[in-house]
């Protein structure tokens, strides 16, 4: 230890109560810091959990397409007044090709076909308006996890039963149906089908669990009165989700269908996430900025006060980038003490709050201990606390000893 870091540690003991005003400030900073990034990561988790229940990182299909009455080759201009869409078959053709093509690309995790029928469940006198999505069992599940959500019965039976199905539990709660039960399904077509209930999935979404059901892809073409090469939907999971829209654009070019990335389709959704984010993040940096001034005006005080013994240390022969070491020193000393402090205040926070059940779709407090967002908070803790002293210090090194000896 030489003799630059003792007289910074003297400082640093000397001043007890400024010492550990500004090491409570960077404590109060930091753990607010961690805490509400790694709350901030925890929503984002939560929410793609929630979206990807349902929701593929990139959905396929077929686009709606404006009518074409302009014949091609003539030389008449033809005015058109409201065009209209056409009203052709929504299958997507050769799927079974466009899903090879697709799982070759770079990025691509699972691909996965499946037939969504706007349907009519009925029971007895009881009737509502739904989606049956017809699915291969396995890797639908590979993609969305449905067992994790499946409270009665088992998923399994759906690959070994044909006129197996699935019902959230709003339908089954509404319609008074269990595991065993029958159940019928109306499609657009007019097709009636009878179904055995062979699992009762929730998923704390009341929108999904009130209407949605799974079935076999087999079945869901025969509602729809079709051959088992009608496709509607081709779902793709992508390793990085951030990268779906990216992929996306790129898959419409190769497939020649629109496809349509999460983040696109939840568009309202994602604008809510960047708002929270940008105001957490605003927050909770400006708290740790305080923090700084705080120590940036306690060592302004301390150069004041001991401005005299910077005179004399100068007079006997240190030097400008001593001065600068013992308050850097001082600086650092605090910020080593209040990012410690700030770290195990952060955990305590965290600790608690994420054994807080708080029901519904989140279950338990969104928040857990992010090692990324603790490294952050300490690199931006020191490079403050750094900056607090090093102002200060420069100007008492550039202080004239002669001039302060005057008066």
């Amino acid at each position: 230890m030489n003799i630059n870091t003792k007289i910074a540690q003297t400082y640093v003991v000397s001043n007890k109560k400024l010492t550990a005003v500004a090491v409570l400030g960077v404590l109060l900073g930091m753990s607010v810091y961690i805490f509400m990034n790694c709350m901030l990561v925890g929503f984002d988790k939560s929410s793609n959990s929630s979206i990807f229940k349902s929701t593929a990182h990139i959905r396929i299909y077929k686009d709606d397409e404006i009518c074409e009455v302009i014949p091609k080759e003539t030389d008449e201009t033809f005015l058109i007044v409201n065009p209209k869409t056409v009203p052709n078959k929504n299958t997507i053709l050769n799927p079974k090709m466009i899903c090879e093509l697709i799982q070759k690309e770079k990025g691509v995790k699972i691909v996965t076909p499946q037939v969504s029928s706007s349907v009519f469940y009925n029971n007895g006198k009881s009737q509502i308006a739904g989606l049956a999505v017809g699915i291969k069992p396995d890797e639908a599940n590979n993609m969305f996890d449905i067992k994790s959500f499946i409270v009665e019965g088992n998923f399994n039976n759906l690959k070994l039963t044909q006129n197996g199905i699935i019902i959230g539990s709003g339908i089954a709660s509404k319609m008074n149906l269990s595991i065993n039960d029958n159940i019928n399904l109306t499609s657009t077509k007019s097709t009636n089908k009878t179904f055995k209930v062979i699992g009762i999935f929730k998923t704390n979404n009341n929108a999904i669990d009130k209407s949605k059901a799974y079935i076999n892809i087999r079945s869901a073409q025969e509602l729809l009165q079709e051959n088992d090469n009608f496709i509607s939907d081709i779902n793709v999971s992508v390793l990085k989700p951030d990268d779906a829209e990216k992929i996306s654009k790129k898959l419409t070019i190769i497939t020649g269908y629109k496809a349509e990335s999460w983040s696109k389709a939840n568009e309202s959704l994602m604008a809510a996430f960047k708002m929270r984010k940008i105001v957490i993040t605003f927050v909770s940096f400006t708290i740790l900025l305080v923090a700084g001034f705080g120590i940036y005006n306690i060592l302004n005080m301390t150069i004041s006060q001991k401005i005299n013994d910077i005179a004399i240390l100068k007079a006997i022969g240190f030097k400008g980038k001593d001065v600068v070491q013992i308050f850097v020193t001082q600086a650092i000393t605090i910020g080593c003490i209040g990012v410690v402090g700030g770290i195990i205040a952060a955990i305590i926070l965290i600790t608690i709050l994420k054994n807080v059940y708080i029901g519904g779709d989140l279950g338990y407090f969104p928040i857990d201990y992010e090692f990324l967002e603790f490294l952050q908070g300490i690199a931006i803790g020191f490079v403050i606390t750094f900056l607090a002293g090093y102002i200060p210090a420069k100007k008492a090194a550039n202080i004239d000893p002669v001039s302060i000896f005057r008066k």
